[in-house]
């Protein structure tokens, strides 16, 4: 049958495609409309349906307008921040610590392997490539179980593409319902509009939570596998895809035959989809799950540093998205802290040994907490708490049970072993610390006293090492940079430096027989004496941390100027009393560790940082400590001229000349005064102890020119630590530990004197001039090196200057016998007796 022109069109129109297509529309809509008219004037049935299709429609429209008026804007997506965590790193850029609550980790699209993705693909979306945000097949299935089990209370199948999961997980949220369900669809086909394939199963694939707190497949492969996603085995992979199903329950104890069954069937649908051979199959469901149930640590344990960069963070950035796009548990920073791991595991485990070796043999000090055991779910209730502990063997665990002398202890993990070694306070209840001994375990102490250690670098301020405590998990009070201390003797080198700028010298006499004040109208005049009468150099009062002669430098110097010189080092506002020269303040461990590292850096104060530089998830750098510039750096081409070099960095906080001079005779307080418990190190250390009244606190603070120490130990309720507790034999032995277990950190170069600095030959005993004669190594040389100031050189020593000395040490050993009899004040500081004391230096100093 041949195509005819229509008899309504003139003979002289060729007919055309176009012509004949709308005349082919407009015959058939006008016998449509024609029919339609018909049926309604003839029908009473045809006009209630129409009636009711139209309402129908109407409605449809209506619900479609009102679901999609307060949708979400799927263009929303395309500036879409995933919540990361904040990674930090430490000094050597290794990462030592993330700040997460829930585990995320950022992937791009090619970084996700092939074989994963057809996993998810052919567990979630087979035809996610090709349907355009919808799947009407599974839509329909969905429908179809929803009815089925509609006031069952069970929850039917989702039917949802990985499009629409990728709105509900972003923009919608997981309300179980009808109406959300087709938000969900609306958006899914907006979604589609806006981004390509590659960037929707990005998004899917980075944020689908998976259990186990993980968020995304990278999460999920380390919480699972603790692997990372290209170091993934077939089987692993067909696992992570079964979890968007039901992501707390595969993954559980009792479970495994679910989860297999699940693996297997995803298995068997790449299989049919193409994407893995019959043998890859077969080999893949062989394998068991291989799940883990704990992690690699990935963290350092360096507690009281990382929460102390975590609260600067958080002061600086915020925590929460809420607080802008930076935050902490969600900005994704990288940080770049001065942590240095070598140090920071020396410092902790230095102040743990010093803490055990104060204890001693001291009776057990009582539970770190208690719990309820009788309703049985203590296992429970250790897995919820905080507490534990990383030393040697050591752990956490509740007495479940005590009779007479014997016991059983119970873990996190709900395992139990009898309990040893028990002390007649030990109940039921008790959370410990313990450690293995054969079949059993017995009960350790964690010693009362507690105590900090700081490292810090003196050139720049950078907080190498940082431990507020036995163990963070224990206590969170950091008491390197919380707990308020009397510092002691460690005040006395800045009350001598004020001394050295108000024209005192190192050879300066200063009297220490007695130093005498008025009480008031009632009380009079009161008198202390000092341990070793007569008149004696400045630097010997320092290396032997005489009190009267500090106090005595002190009022000479002005209080007033003295503590001006303390506030402005930034240690304290103190009162201008006679007890502050002796440490009667308060001040923290890091502010005392960087006044003297101001000593050891010509004067130049810099406040300790713990952090260097942080950056955002992009790159990009926030904020830095070191603010200072580099003109000159960013050349394009060089210009000839010397290498542009970083200015000085710190506050010119004291003299150069006369921070040099009080560290140079701080040398002498290791090698021959109150912390020689140093001097075998042979390093070039200056420091200085501390031990307040009582004694309550044990100090020494001190290092080398590029690196300054510091540790002290004391009760958090502070009390007398016993006749016995110095700091040159309690805190003075931690530095050391410390010190041996990372020698190669320390440098042995002889401190560098700024300018204007001479140094001069001077006898010991007198602090006067010699010609005759050397330095030698040996401590109890009479000849030293002194550091003095341009013209302020003492006098030549004579041989009659030296009879006098040597007649006036007789005498003054006499007298300080007879006043040490009558009951004289003697230095808190010194556990060396007089009389020791002149036996070890030969009866001369």
């Amino acid at each position: 049958m041949t195509d005819q022109t229509p008899a309504s069109l003139p003979a002289s129109d060729a007919p055309s495609t176009w012509a004949y297509a709308r005349y082919r529309v407009n015959r058939d809509i006008r016998g449509a409309l024609a029919w339609f008219g018909e049926k309604w004037r003839s029908s009473l049935l045809f006009k209630i349906a129409a009636g009711l299709f139209a309402l129908g429609l109407v409605l449809w429209i209506a619900v479609f307008v009102w679901l999609a008026s307060d949708l979400p804007e799927a263009e929303a997506l395309l500036v879409y921040e995933t919540p990361l965590p904040t990674v930090v790193r430490g000094n050597d850029g290794e990462i030592v610590h993330a700040y997460a609550r829930e585990r995320r980790v950022q992937l791009q699209y090619a970084d996700f392997p092939e074989q994963l993705i057809e996993a998810y693909l052919s567990a979630e979306d087979k035809t996610f490539f090709s349907h355009g945000g919808i799947d009407f097949f599974g839509t329909a299935n969905a429908v179809f179980d929803y009815a089925s089990k509609m006031g069952s209370g069970e929850r039917a199948v989702g039917g949802s593409t990985i499009t629409q999961q990728v709105a509900k997980n972003l923009l919608l949220g997981d309300e179980y319902s009808v109406t959300r369900k087709a938000k969900e669809m609306i958006l899914a086909g907006r979604i589609e509009q806006v981004l390509t394939k590659q960037e929707i199963l990005e998004l899917y694939l980075n944020e689908i939570p998976l259990g186990r707190r993980s968020f995304g497949v990278q999460a999920a492969a380390r919480a699972y596998f603790d692997k990372d996603v290209g170091d993934l085995d077939l089987h692993e992979m067909a696992f992570l895809a079964i979890l968007p199903k039901a992501p707390e329950r595969y993954g559980r104890k009792g479970q495994e035959q679910a989860a297999i069954a699940r693996r297997n069937f995803v298995l068997d649908q790449m299989e049919n989809n193409g994407f893995i051979t019959a043998a890859q199959q077969a080999a893949a469901a062989a394998e068991p799950l291989g799940l883990v149930t704990q992690r690699r640590e990935r963290s350092v344990d360096a507690g009281y540093f990382l929460e102390e960069v975590r609260r600067e963070l958080i002061d600086r950035f915020g925590e929460t998205a809420e607080d802008g796009p930076n935050s902490v548990y969600a900005g994704g920073l990288w940080v770049r802290t001065s942590l240095d791991t070598e140090i920071q595991m020396a410092a902790r485990d230095a102040l743990r040994e010093g803490l055990l070796r104060y204890h001693g043999g001291r009776a057990w000090t009582g539970p770190i907490a208690t719990i309820d055991v009788g309703d049985g779910s203590w296992a429970s209730q250790l897995q919820s708490s905080p507490l534990g502990i990383s030393y040697k063997d050591w752990r956490i665990g509740v007495v479940t049970s005590r009779s007479g002398t014997s016991a059983r202890i119970g873990f996190s993990d709900g395992t139990e072993a009898p309990l040893t070694n028990l002390p007649d306070r030990l109940k039921a209840g008790d959370v410990i610390a313990a450690n293995p001994a054969g079949s059993s375990w017995q009960v350790r102490t964690i010693p009362e006293a507690q105590g900090a250690l700081v490292v810090q670098n003196a050139q720049y301020g950078r907080v190498l090492a940082m431990q507020g405590g036995f163990d963070n998990r224990l206590s969170d009070f950091n008491r390197a940079t919380q707990a308020m201390r009397q510092p002691g003797s460690t005040i006395k080198p800045f009350v001598y430096a004020t001394g050295l700028d108000s024209g005192m010298t190192p050879s300066t006499q200063i009297d220490n027989s007695r130093y005498c004040y008025y009480q008031g109208a009632n009380l009079g005049e009161k008198c202390i004496r000092g341990g070793r009468a007569g008149q004696f150099p400045l630097r010997y009062g320092l290396e032997q941390s005489q009190n009267i002669m500090t106090v005595q430098i002190g009022m000479t110097a002005g209080m007033p100027n003295v503590v001006k010189a303390v506030e402005k080092l930034g240690i304290g506002d103190f009162d201008p009393y006679p007890s502050t020269a002796l440490g009667a303040g308060e001040s923290t461990l890091t502010k005392m560790v960087a006044a003297y590292g101001a000593l050891a850096n010509h004067g130049r104060l810099n406040p300790p940082t713990v952090i260097d530089y942080v950056q955002d998830r992009r790159g990009k750098v926030l904020w830095r400590a070191d603010t200072r510039n580099c003109r000159g750096c960013s050349m394009a081409e060089w210009d000839g001229e010397p290498m542009p070099r970083f200015g000085i960095k710190g506050e010119q906080a004291m003299d150069a000349r006369t921070a040099f001079q009080v560290m140079h005779m701080l040398r002498g307080a290791v090698s021959r005064g109150t912390a020689t418990v140093l001097n075998p190190l042979k390093l070039p250390l200056f420091g200085k102890t501390g031990t307040t009244t009582g004694p309550k606190d044990v100090w020494f603070i001190g290092g080398t020119q590029q690196m300054v120490a510091g540790a002290y130990v004391g009760f958090d309720q502070p009390r007398n630590m016993g006749g016995y507790a110095y700091g040159g034999t309690i805190a003075a032995p931690i530095i050391k530990s410390m010190i041996e277990k990372t020698r190669d950190k320390w440098s042995d170069v002889p401190p560098v004197a700024p300018e204007g600095v001479r140094m001069v030959r001077v006898d010991r005993r007198t602090g006067k001039r010699v010609f005759e004669g050397w330095p030698t190594d040996d401590p109890r040389s009479a000849i030293i090196w002194e550091a003095f100031k341009p013209d302020t050189e003492p006098e030549r020593f004579t041989r009659q200057d030296e009879i006098a000395a040597r007649r006036n040490e007789i005498l003054q050993l006499l007298r300080a016998g007879r006043e040490s009899a009558a009951g004289a004040v003697v230095d808190n500081d010194s556990p060396e007796s007089r009389r020791d004391f002149v036996i070890d230096q030969g009866g001369i100093y």
